[in-house]
């Protein structure tokens, strides 16, 4: 019998605690270790798993040498010295998104993810989903023919703040092009992966406090591909609810995709995928109940696969470096109003 997976967790705000819960619920999967930053978060987490060893220095968790794998839910500018900190002590990693906020921490989680011979996942979740997988897999088989243009958009609630208010700073969440449209971008780029390379963006946006120009409520992208193809990704954080829409149009057909949910973290969404072929339009059923709560479990089972089976990761350090360097560019293409070539950054 295969030993289970021991999982030590880093950050337990509300996204963290939905990390555990994910953890203490998947198979071959054993929560032993959570650091929270707060006293307060480590009263709340004792109480909910009293069978976790809790820790506010994160530095003693990733001192035991009984934890495989480390579970990084922080606010975004701790990623680079945390994540490194648990890949030198040679735990597997998952880490949230965005990767790091630039380029060069990313590379060097990266390296050294390959120096320790570690395994290195970036949460971009909604590659597990049974919708935007199913539209995938369409895609992938030549359903539309040539993939030519996908849309990616959001609309939303406004974000939440996090703890003492890190997601509405500038200097600790580096953008908001690195929160929600990061996801987007990583989508966009994984429907047309079979057209090349991102190679360049123009994006804009603007907001509703002026004092604050840093923080887009409305954001949109165009993003071009070497063969001709390109992506538009856009997100308005100034509506109501959340509904996500997917649209890839190809050589010979279409996909039409869409999600709704009272807010992003709901168990009771309703979802759909209709497809045309370039002769007729039918509904594609999607039997497994999709949303970024159920994707969070399906990611926790794919790292215990991974360790245990040596299965592929669903995004890797590249892909995740892949997803920063995009939004970077696009969140440059604002400043300059101008469009960016992305090499500038991807390279």
């Amino acid at each position: 019998m295969t030993s289970s997976i021991k999982f030590g967790l880093i950050g337990y705000g509300a996204w963290g605690g939905c990390h555990a819960g994910a953890i203490a619920t998947t198979p071959d999967a054993e929560l032993v270790a959570i650091s929270a930053q707060s006293a307060a978060s480590c009263d709340r987490a004792r109480t909910d798993y009293p069978g976790a060893d809790v820790y506010q220095d994160y530095r003693d968790l990733i001192r035991r040498d009984d934890i495989d794998v480390v579970d990084i839910v922080l606010p975004s500018h701790l990623h680079h010295e945390v994540a490194a900190a648990v890949l030198k002590a040679g735990k597997h990693l998952l880490l949230e998104k965005p990767m790091c906020l630039s380029i060069t921490d990313c590379d060097d989680l990266i390296r050294l993810a390959k120096e320790n011979n570690c395994l290195l996942n970036v949460g971009h979740e909604l590659r597990l989903s049974s919708l935007w997988g199913t539209a995938k897999e369409l895609v992938a088989k030549g359903y539309i023919g040539t993939p030519q243009y996908a849309l990616v958009e959001l609309s939303r609630n406004p974000y939440r703040t996090g703890a003492d208010g890190w997601r509405y700073d500038i200097e600790r969440v580096g953008s908001w092009i690195l929160e929600e449209p990061i996801h987007f971008f990583d989508m966009a780029r994984w429907f047309l992966e079979g057209s090349g390379t991102p190679s360049s963006i123009y994006a804009t946006g603007n907001n509703r406090n002026p004092e604050h120009p840093e923080l887009q409520d409305n954001f949109s992208a165009i993003m071009k591909f070497d063969s001709g193809a390109y992506a538009v990704v856009t997100q308005t954080l100034s509506a109501f609810e959340h509904h996500q829409t997917v649209k890839v149009t190809g050589s010979k057909g279409a996909l039409w995709a869409s999600w709704s949910g009272a807010m992003d973290r709901t168990r009771e969404p309703s979802f759909s995928l209709r497809a045309f072929d370039g002769e007729k339009v039918e509904t594609i059923p999607i039997t497994k109940v999709t949303g970024e709560l159920f994707e969070l479990e399906d990611q926790i089972a794919m790292m215990v696969r991974a360790v245990q089976y040596g299965e592929p990761l669903t995004c890797t350090g590249e892909d995740g470096r892949w997803s920063v360097a995009m939004c970077l560019a696009a969140q440059k293409s604002i400043e300059t109003k101008s469009e960016i070539d992305m090499r500038e950054f991807a390279n």
